[in-house]
């Protein structure tokens, strides 16, 4: 039976602003090695007769925040990056339709320097 799987990675936050179009300066960033290894992956995938439905690098967390919702009509509390309490962040995702199986063996093989934290996706709505 397949599911769908997020594979979350969880690192040291990045340069995500040397990927931008602008900053590139007609560099191809599949050239890089971080990204070429990620193009690796995606074809593990296919390889393993799964199939890729999501993905996204998320760019620096200075560009977001945490926000913790006000109970009973309190305000929210907002907290703008950096954060002080961890130096890891989420940096990306992928999400993969497979069985459990292949989701273990994926999970292992996400390019990364640190690790790799995946969970299965319950469909919720339409």
């Amino acid at each position: 039976m397949t599911d769908n799987w997020v594979f979350l990675i969880r690192e040291n936050d990045w340069d995500s602003d040397a990927y931008l179009p602008e900053n590139l300066q007609g560099r191809d960033p599949s050239d890089d090695v971080d990204m070429a290894a990620h193009g690796r992956f995606q074809q593990a995938v296919v390889d393993l007769g799964a199939t890729l439905t999501g993905a996204a690098a998320l760019q620096n967390a200075k560009y977001g925040g945490w926000v913790v919702p006000g109970a009973d009509g309190a305000e929210p509390v907002y907290t703008d990056a950096p954060f002080t309490d961890t130096n890891e962040v989420i940096t990306g995702f992928y999400q993969v339709e497979c069985d459990e199986a292949t989701a273990r063996k994926l999970a292992a093989l996400v390019p990364t320097g640190n690790v790799i934290e995946w969970r299965k996706v319950i469909k919720l709505g339409s």
